[in-house]
């Protein structure tokens, strides 16, 4: 039986403004640029850049975290002021000026699909060939590889290009293709990049018997099982050291080794800068985060003008509302940008303090174990706003620039029952790595065993996790032969 009746409830949920809020904290430098850039084109109430500096009666002032104090309070009818100028105004640029190129640089060229279609051009192909192999060349990704088989080709060439044709064409086709530069390109597995590079290179023993490996044994070539080769083909360790440097030399991704791709170039732009003066550690904000912002006097103009008005028609009031539109996401954004800047500062100046010892001495064995609840407790924010900061940001350190969450680890206790930071286990497996006998690798019973005798209680699996993390393959795949 259906009925109907109300229900009163409590619910906490957040604003579209709080949730705008959070996405505009979690920006790092270049993509809040991005987003400043895209509200004042979006917003003809929002103006970039300095309004001179007399027309205001208020002084600038400056909480203790180094952010200007902002006045947006709005008085007459809500949104006028009885002085000429208005009072929205953000000036946080209150940190050492950039002298940086702030642009980004990219790299000039043809695309790497390009490149290769331009190859394409000196063979000898008619239209329905021509048409098959820049589909083909089309299907090739970033790396070099084709990811699919000829069937699911030789099918959208039906579908997509009402071009009907059959696998053995498309695998001629393909053969072509596999001709060009880079060498290895348009390969549909690993096995076949490294065959289609090893059958261009000059004829000899070594290239001989790595093609002979890899046609025939490549599984016990992947898994590093030499014992099983040397077997199999009949040969000393020497003839399959010679085998492999040759199989070494090779590009598993060719596409990558391409240099005319039309990318732009990686660039990090650190969010902080930590700086030691006089044993004191200072924190300072990019100041490309702090821009100056104000609201256009053309639009202040209009409100007065408005009010002023005795005859006031129905297109001016549906004007009007739109300017307090725009001057209440004006008004809301200026806030906001006050608003990413103490939280940014406020974040990572906490964890500054928290890991204090290691920014003195840049000392690994010095981080202290420190989780997300830690800075949220200190700074009374919730943990979801220190993942925003940590995760995307980094920090210019005089050991390095720093992504702001690799600060962040778990406690362990060892021994004597002190609490330690996963990092320094990290460190210690990466060296006992590093200096291991690469004929016979350290496996991980054996890395927890010699872990447990420096005094680190830690399971097998615990090491399987940790060595995954540092993508440390298994001790199999790190058996080398001499």
């Amino acid at each position: 039986m259906l009925k109907q009746g109300f229900q009163q409830k409590l619910q906490q949920k957040l604003s579209p403004l709080q949730i705008q809020l959070m996405k505009l904290i979690q920006l790092p430098t270049q993509a809040f640029e991005q987003k400043l850039a895209q509200e004042i084109d979006e917003n003809p109430a929002l103006e970039h850049g300095k309004e001179n500096e007399d027309d205001f009666s208020n002084q600038d002032e400056f909480d203790d975290t180094g952010t200007e104090s902002i006045e947006t309070e709005v008085n007459i009818d809500e949104y006028l002021s009885d002085d000429d100028i208005p009072n929205y105004k953000l000036q946080a640029n209150n940190y050492s000026a950039d002298d940086e190129d702030t642009r980004i640089p990219y790299s000039g060229g043809i695309t790497f699909n390009q490149h290769l279609i331009n190859q394409l051009n000196t063979y000898r192909l008619n239209d329905q060939e021509a048409q098959i192999a820049e589909f083909i060349v089309g299907c090739i990704d970033d790396n070099g590889y084709i990811r699919r088989n000829l069937e699911d080709i030789v099918d959208d060439l039906a579908f997509s290009e009402n071009l009907f044709t059959t696998k053995e064409e498309v695998g001629k086709i393909l053969n072509i293709v596999q001709k060009l530069d880079p060498s290895g390109v348009g390969a549909q597995s690993l096995k076949e990049c490294l065959l289609l590079q090893l059958n261009r290179k000059k004829e000899s023993k070594e290239r001989n018997l790595a093609i002979d490996i890899l046609e025939n044994s490549f599984d016990f070539f992947a898994k590093k099982h030499y014992d099983k080769l040397l077997n199999k083909f009949n040969i000393s360790k020497e003839q399959l050291k010679d085998a492999i440097k040759e199989i070494e030399k090779l590009n598993p991704k060719p596409g990558g080794s391409f240099s005319g791709n039309l990318t732009a170039v990686e660039q990090i732009v650190p969010d902080f800068t930590i700086k030691i003066s006089e044993g004191v550690l200072e924190l300072s904000l990019n100041a490309r985060n702090a821009p100056d912002l104000h609201i256009s006097r053309e639009y202040d103009n209009m409100l007065k003008g408005y009010s002023e008005s005795k005859d006031k028609s129905k297109s001016q009031k549906d004007a009007v509302l739109f300017i307090k539109q725009k001057l209440d996401a004006a008004k809301w954004f200026i806030d906001a940008i006050k608003q990413r800047q103490q939280t940014l500062m406020l974040t990572m100046s906490a964890i500054m303090h928290y890991q204090e010892e290691y920014f003195l001495t840049g000392d690994v064995r010095r981080l202290n174990p420190m989780v997300l609840k830690d800075i949220a407790g200190k700074i009374n924010m919730d943990v979801s706003t220190i993942s925003r900061v940590a995760n995307s940001k980094y920090v210019d350190t005089p050991y390095g620039t720093k992504l702001i969450k690799e600060f962040f680890s778990e406690s362990m206790k060892n021994d004597k029952g002190e609490d330690i930071s996963t990092h320094e286990i990290k460190r210690i497996l990466q060296n006992v790595v590093k200096n291991e006998n690469k004929q016979k690798p350290v496996t991980d019973e054996k890395l927890s065993v010699l872990l447990k005798e420096k005094g680190y209680l830690i399971a097998r699996r615990t090491v399987a996790k940790y060595r995954e993390q540092l993508d440390i393959p298994v001790a199999r795949l790190r058996k080398t032969i001499l």
